[in-house]
This record gives structure tokens, sequence and C-alpha cells, in this order.
């Protein structure tokens, strides 16, 4: 056949392709005709596009005529691990969007290109010129396509049902969109926020988010758009943005859900509500703030079901673990955890407490966020707009008779001050911190005006914890790694010469990141006799960590090194996330 005959608007190609549908029984007569009839009201449209239109086949099987037509082949790309992800992005996505195409694979030196118009020379001349390499087509529905596209370039979960739904949505109403100005008034925008298509793109978003194993949803107006990101396994992904003229209905929605005043677009504003995908009970917690374009949500997916608050689903090292309940037994004195935020420490001190709970103990907290709901636990949200901070909680709590206490944050001296004398009463204290590593958080106390001989003497333990990507299962395998990098890591050891390196090539199952979930890396300061002295006489950050790493206890790296050698985790998260100069 010609290459350069044109499927889109060669009139012969469009008769003689009916025809041979009729011939091989996939259409009748009567059918034919009217779609070539209805085709002649829409002269831009192919026959196959009518077809589906007409629901007299669906994109799938017209696809998989014109493969047998054609003599070229079919791909079915529901199964995203065909598809290599690395070499798809080499293709710019305006293209890939624009000719309706997406890079598969590269086989016997040529380049397989998946395509609803194969003979489309412009296109694969194009695709050609980029990669440098000769192209062979193949056929795939067009909506199968635009489902990959998102997936290559966006990391979209496109097996799910609820995320085609929502890619469907927005280009249905994009194509009469138009922008909500700044000033509409609150009530056009809360009866926009009730209409089924936002309602349905909300509840979509939400699912889609809980699907994926998101922390966060980020929806950000931009001067002639609006952007969706979801925070999966740490890492921002972008996502299907709303259509244009539903941008300013979407946020009121979530006001709506979160109880905020929908009026009220100059302040920051929070708000929280729950939602039950599948029967579970799933907390959301919504802030929106003014930007110079609109406001910006940002909703914080707590999934209570999909956080395991059994202190063994730490991952603790045999020696850290007894170290850690054995500090957890003491009757008194005070547990930091400390670490950036999103570094699990909020899931580390559940977990302390879940193993904590005794009917016999009266167990207390302040927290700035209530994250989780736990029974037995007597929880206080602090407010300090109303003057309800940390310290004013702090000492109500200790006038409440409690054996232990867990403080969100200390901010802080005064708050620390009072933290110690509780633990010098007689009662255990839990707590966060912001530092980079375990020996730095003594630094900080003493920064604060802490007197040395204090912390010494309430301090049991500090804990710091990073989260890093765990590899994908699903596309494990070995990859070597240069010398100078184990270098870098300090991995010389005789372990780490004879243990096997992973790395994820990226599948389906992890959207091409090469990553799914993560797991938390530590660093312990046992605060011993020896460490106690050196903090009395003001030791320095050096001096302390020397002497934690004789006590048998390394750093945030060497924690790392440990998970790679394991092969659950590469080299790539170790550094990215926890390279500090350690010598």
């Amino acid at each position: 056949m010609d290459e350069n005959f044109d499927i889109n608007h060669d009139e012969d190609f469009r008769l003689l392709f009916g025809r041979w549908l009729v011939e091989k029984g996939l259409l009748d007569d009567n059918a034919l005709r009217k779609a070539l009839a209805e085709q002649k009201t829409q002269p831009d449209k192919r026959l196959g596009q009518i077809l589906a239109k007409m629901d007299l086949m669906t994109e799938a099987q017209v696809a998989q005529a014109l493969s047998g037509y054609l003599g070229i082949d079919y791909v079915d790309l529901d199964d995203l691990s065909t598809v290599d992800v690395k070499l798809a992005r080499r293709v710019p996505e305006g293209l890939a969007k624009r000719y309706n195409l997406v890079v598969i694979e590269e086989a016997d030196g040529r380049i397989v290109v998946a395509m609803g118009d194969p003979l489309d020379v412009i296109a694969t001349d194009t695709i050609a010129l980029k990669l440098g390499k000769s192209i062979r087509t193949v056929i795939a529905s067009q909506s199968n396509i635009r489902r990959a596209i998102e997936a290559v370039y966006h990391g979209s979960d496109i097996h799910e049902q609820q995320l085609r739904d929502l890619v469907d949505l927005a280009s249905t109403a994009e194509a009469d969109a138009q922008v909500v100005e700044e000033t509409a008034d609150a009530q056009s925008l809360e009866a926009d926020a009730r209409d089924a298509p936002v309602v349905r793109f909300v509840d979509l978003l939400l699912m889609q988010a809980v699907q994926s194993r998101a922390s966060d949803i980020h929806i950000e107006p931009g001067p002639k758009s609006m952007s969706i990101r979801m925070r999966i396994d740490g890492e921002l992904t972008a996502m299907v943005p709303p259509p244009r003229k539903m941008q300013g209905a979407v946020v009121t929605r979530i006001k709506i859900l979160g109880k905020m005043d929908i009026a009220e677009r100059r302040l920051p504003q929070d708000g929280r509500f729950g939602i039950r995908p599948g029967g579970k009970e799933i907390d959301v917690r919504v802030s929106v703030m003014p930007t110079i374009y609109g406001e910006k949500a940002v909703m914080r997916i707590l999934d209570k079901h999909a956080v395991n608050l059994d202190i063994s689903s730490l991952n603790l090292k045999p020696d850290l673990y007894k170290t850690f309940t054995r500090m957890l037994d003491q009757p008194h004195g005070i547990i930091i955890v400390t670490g950036p935020t999103g570094s699990g420490k909020s899931t580390t001190l559940y977990s302390a407490l879940n193993y904590l709970k005794d009917p016999t103990k009266n167990l207390s907290t302040g927290e700035d966020r209530v994250e989780y709901r736990m029974e037995g636990i007597n929880q206080t949200q602090v407010r300090p707009n109303i003057g309800l901070t940390f310290s004013s909680c702090l000492r109500t709590l200790l006038r409440q008779d409690p054996d232990v206490i867990l403080l969100g944050e200390i901010r802080d001296k005064e708050t620390m001050e009072i933290a110690m004398k509780a633990a010098l009463t007689g009662h255990l204290v839990l707590s966060t911190f912001h530092t980079n590593n375990a020996p730095s958080s003594i630094s900080r106390l003493a920064y604060m005006g802490l007197e040395p001989y204090m912390i010494a003497a309430t301090l049991n333990l500090i804990v710091a914890q990073r989260l890093v990507r765990r590899i994908c299962d699903s596309c494990k395998e070995p990859v070597e790694l240069p010398e100078e990098l184990l270098r870098r890591l300090h991995a010389e050891s005789s372990r780490a010469e004879g243990a096997t390196f992973y790395h994820g090539k990226g599948c389906s199952a992890c959207n091409g990141t090469g990553y799914h979930g993560r797991l938390p890396i530590f660093e312990f300061l046992l605060v011993t006799e020896k460490m106690r002295n050196l903090i009395v006489h003001g030791a320095s950050e050096a001096e302390l960590r020397e002497a934690s790493r004789e006590a048998g206890h390394f750093g945030l790296m060497e924690s790392g090194v440990e998970r790679m050698i394991e092969g659950v985790t590469t080299a790539e998260e170790v550094i990215g996330t926890t390279f500090v100069e350690e010598e």
C-alpha cells in the first residue's frame, strides 16, 4: 500500500475500508451507510472515529480492524509493562499529544511507536528525526494512547477506572471551557461547586489519591490554568487538571467539604472532612491559602488503615528495637524523634504510644494536629490563636496525673524547660524536633539556652530518621555501582564488596518510577553515662557522634547503606535523602 495514503482525508480509502469491514462481517451495509452519511457532516473525522462515536464499533475494535486491513501489528496498551518509559519520554509530550502516539520500545535497531494513525508520514518522520533512528509503527486505540501518554509523562495509574473517568471528564468538558473570573461571587461559585461534574471530579480525585497511596493533593492556580499534583512516595507527581471552567468551583467544593467560609478568599483557612472509599474511614485535612492567581488548596490524606502503628512495622534492626523498647519502658525521661517534615516522625511516635498503651497508665498528648485518633489515649489539639500553646497545654497536662506525655513538637525554650521538669518528676515525655541528625539536637538544645546538666539529666534517647523509597519488586533488577559512588557512601566494607545492588527499571506497577512505597532509616543516640559526661562538658557534635559510634550506633548514611546492601533501596535514594559530611 502507498505509504503516502492519508487515512484522515482520502475518500477512496474510507470507502474501501468500510467495504472491507462489511466483507469481514464486522459491520453491515445499513450501518456503513449511516456512518458515511454522518461523516459527510464531519469531514475532519475518520470513519473509525465516526463508527466509535455512533457506538457501531468500539475504539479497540476499530484499531484491530485497521490492523488487519493494513497488515500492521496491533498492541493493547492496557499493560504498560511493555512501554520503555525512559525511551518514551525522549519524545516531548507536546509532540506525543499532537500526533497521538507513544513510543513503546526499541527492537532490532528500530523504535516501535504506537499510533492511532500509522500512515501519518509527517508524524513518523518527525519522531525518527527526533530520536535519530528508523521507526516501526504499530496500531493502538486512540483512548489507550491518550491514557498511556498521561501515564508516561505524568505517572498516572491508568489501570484504575476512576482515573479513566477523570481523563474522559476533563477532555470532554475542556471543549467548551471558559475561565472563571476571580471576581465571581460566592453564590455562583457555590452553585457551580454543587454541580454533578464538579462533585464527581473532586470525588474521583480523592479516590485516585487513596488508590495511589498519595499523602497529599496540591491544587495550584496559575495565570492561565490550574495544576494538580499528588505526593506519592514523597515525590510530587502531576495529575490530570480540571477543565478550566471548573477550576474555581473545584476549590469551592473542597471548601464546602471542609466546612470553610467560601466567601472568604483573602485569608488562609483550615478544614477537615472524612471520606469512606471501599468502606474505609479516611480523614482529609484541608489548608487553603490565597496566592496571586487565586486560592491554593492542599489536602492531606490520613489513611489510618494504610499506616501500621505496630512498633514492629518500623523495621528496626534487632539491636535498635531492643534499645527503643527499653527506653520506652523507662518510668521517666525524654525521648526525642528528630527529622525534617515528612520523615515519618509522627508514625514513629504514634507507634511508641501504641506500644505504651495500657489500661493502668494515663497517656496524654498535646498535638498541633491530631493526625490519628487512638482509643485509650487522651489527645488534645493545641490552638495558639486562643492561647492554647504547647507550653500551656503541657502545664495543664501535668495537672492531669499523667504517666506518659506526647508533645507534638518542642519549639521553644519554655516548652523544653517544662518537659525537663516533667521528666525529673517521674514522667516519660515523647516529642519531636527539627534537626538534621541526632547529635545536632543536643547542640540545638544548648543553643536555646538550656543548661547542659539539665539536658544530660533528662534525655534518654534521640532518634533521627528519614524515609527512603523502596525499590519496586515488579521491576527490580541488579545494577553495577561504580567504586567512586561506593566510596562516597562509605560503603567499602567487606560486606558491601560481595553484595548485589539493585534498582527498579520502571513498570506499570510503579508508574515508571522504579519505586513503590517507602521505609524508614534511623540514627540512634543513646544517652549513656559516658554521653552524659560529654554533654555536661559541652562536647562538640563530632565528639558526640564518635561516642555514639563507639557504642555501636551509626549515622543515617550507614543505616541507608545497610538498606541498600539488603537490596531494598538504591544508592541514589541514600545520597539524596541522607547525604551529609560525616568525617
